[in-house]
């Protein structure tokens, strides 16, 4: 288990690597110029040109690629982000206290998608083929098939505008104070869509496997309630590769919170991610992404730990 457990942390290094060595030069070559947006539009003539060649200075853009790598690479070792290009604040801050937002919505989102998917993942493995079973497989088509932002839209529209219960944007707070719930329950809602379908999906796939193994009609012929076989013998077992699967989408949510947080002006990485793309902010995006998967990368990581500890067997392989 520990030789494990160093080959997986030994992995997240090189991998981090790669990803910030990939948006660093993709970010790069979209085309259009950064410092366009930070120069006054009066400025013209000499008086522009010197001001450009001063600000690329500052930045270090007129250093080779190369150079600008490997001075990026030493200063993300000591979590220095540099400063926004358009906010002329340093990135470090900003996402110090946006992180936390992103992390609450997509605990809050994954939290809706365990307790209301996982059920409805075993209530259709058990009641296969009855119109329960087919209605709630219709919902998680729907839950996969929709798209976030129209979800979204059509909740404030409702909830929102019509009803008037809930807020229609913005942030409250903490998710543990009443206030600070009632402004995250859409925008919690809308990102757990999907990923409550597809765990409610992958949830009755693997009870539908279990029950069908030996040991359950084994247990069904000694007498055993269906419910006491259900709960105690097939539930355990259906649930494990269903570990698996809650890791990855962490890691989804935390990438789908980007459309979900400009949808619902949600104050974190994902919206602030947005802002620096528009304006073509490097030191916004290069930072938001790399938190973004190493968000990605960590949950994949502890789902591995967690997977090894519950099935040892996996250790060794």
């Amino acid at each position: 288990m520990t030789e494990y457990t160093i080959r997986r942390l030994l992995l997240v290094a090189p991998t981090a690597l790669i990803v910030i060595i990939v948006v660093f030069l993709a970010v790069r070559v979209v085309p259009g110029d950064p410092i366009d947006f930070m120069i006054p539009a009066d400025m013209a003539g000499d008086a522009r040109e010197e001001y450009t060649a001063m600000i690329r200075a500052h930045y270090g853009f007129d250093q080779p690629m190369h150079l600008q790598l490997v001075d990026y690479l030493g200063r993300v070792l000591r979590l220095d982000f540099g400063e926004s290009l358009r906010r002329r604040t340093p990135v470090a801050e900003e996402l110090a206290w946006r992180i936390p937002n992103t992390l609450q919505l997509g605990v809050l989102a994954l939290t809706m998608s365990v307790l209301l998917g996982v059920p409805i993942g075993i209530i259709s493995a058990v009641r296969r083929g009855t119109f329960l079973d087919n209605l709630s497989m219709l919902g998680a088509l729907f839950g996969v098939s929709m798209p976030s932002f129209f979800f979204g839209y059509m909740l404030m529209l409702f909830l929102g505008l019509h009803l008037r219960v809930l807020p229609l944007s913005g942030y409250g707070g903490p998710i543990y104070t009443w206030e600070g719930m009632r402004h995250a329950i859409m925008p919690g809602t809308t990102l757990a869509l999907a990923s409550l379908a597809v765990l409610a999906r992958f949830t009755r796939s693997s009870m539908l496997e279990v029950i069908a193994e030996d040991y359950i009609r084994t247990a069904r012929s000694k007498g055993i309630s269906e419910r006491r076989v259900i709960l105690k013998h097939a539930l355990k077992n259906a649930l494990i590769p269903v570990v698996t699967l809650l890791g990855i989408m962490f890691g989804a949510t935390l990438a789908g919170s980007v459309v979900v947080e400009a949808v619902f002006a949600w104050p974190g990485v994902g919206r602030y991610m947005i802002g620096g793309i528009t304006a073509r902010d490097f030191p916004v995006v290069q930072a938001s992404v790399l938190v973004i998967a190493l968000g990605f990368i960590m949950a994949n990581l502890l789902t591995d730990l967690i997977y090894a500890f519950i099935d040892p067997r996996i250790a060794y392989d």
